[in-house]
């Protein structure tokens, strides 16, 4: 991972949401390939391109959000181990930019930077080294998952995410959606917005049970993850951040062999399941 470089925004263009949300759809599909290593993009360039795509290339992380900023492609092949600005970061800065699917290019032991990618809201990972045949299947993949290109924007994809009112009281746990805050017992409960994302779909409405499928499909994509490790990493975070006891959880509860649900009542004290 490379360490982190200081990013000045006054160098860069931030494109308003109509901008990055129009797109000819008689033209190519147009991928940024964020990548250090010069034979890596080379490859990539020649291969995606005789697969008809449109095909950007970034050698550092720096260039690579410039190039995103400037003219936000449809998606982005983004390796982790960047020099300077690291790949996190850049997938980070991105999700804030615009609604552009991520594919992570990572090592095989690099599963926290993995995991710490899908929190930011990328759509799937390869790891190197990876067959052209194998990427270009899961670059057509989330493209095909992904809203049309002609009218997505950050405040259409929360809404499906989030109830069609903005504030919900579920036993000691009060959600301002228009401010996404999060407060327990009164006070104020820092979220990231993987987890916030996922307290919504709990909340919508509060005591529905979500299957693990639902929300992973949901939140991840419809990512089809190998297991449901990170599902359960985000529900733990969220008890230890809501519950007086997480081990013993009286609200956000599992069941079993289904899913979760929240029960805004808190009655579910014997009947929920520890992780």
């Amino acid at each position: 991972m490379g360490t982190g470089t200081s990013i000045s925004w006054s160098d860069m263009w931030v494109p308003s949401p109509s901008v990055a949300a129009r797109r000819d759809p008689e033209r190519p599909r147009r991928i940024l390939v964020v990548e250090d290593e010069e034979s890596y993009r080379e490859a990539l360039q020649l291969g995606l391109t005789k697969e008809g795509f449109e095909v950007e290339l970034a050698a550092d992380g720096l260039q690579g959000l410039r190039s995103f900023t400037a003219n936000p492609p449809d998606l982005v092949l983004l390796d982790l181990m960047l020099p300077g600005v690291s790949g996190i970061e850049v997938c980070r800065r991105m999700g804030e930019l615009a609604p552009v699917p991520v594919i992570m290019v990572t090592a095989l032991d690099a599963e926290g930077d993995v995991v710490l990618g899908f929190e930011l809201g990328a759509a799937d990972y390869v790891t190197k080294p990876y067959p052209l045949r194998e990427l270009v299947a899961r670059i057509q993949a989330v493209l095909r998952r992904v809203r049309p290109p002609d009218l997505p924007t950050l405040a259409s994809r929360r809404s499906s995410l989030e109830p069609a009112f903005e504030m919900v009281q579920a036993g000691p746990v009060a959600v301002d959606f228009a401010r996404r805050e999060v407060t327990c017992q009164g006070r104020l409960v820092h979220l990231s917005r993987r987890e916030f994302d996922l307290l919504a779909l709990l909340l919508s409405p509060p005591g529905q049970v979500r299957t693990r499928d639902e929300l992973i499909d949901r939140l991840w994509s419809g990512l089809d993850l190998a297991d449901t490790r990170t599902l359960d990493t985000h529900i733990r975070r969220l008890r230890v951040k809501l519950e007086q006891d997480p081990a013993d959880p009286q609200y956000l509860v599992t069941v079993r062999g289904v899913g979760f649900r929240f029960d805004a009542e808190g009655r579910s004290r014997l009947a929920s399941a520890r992780l």
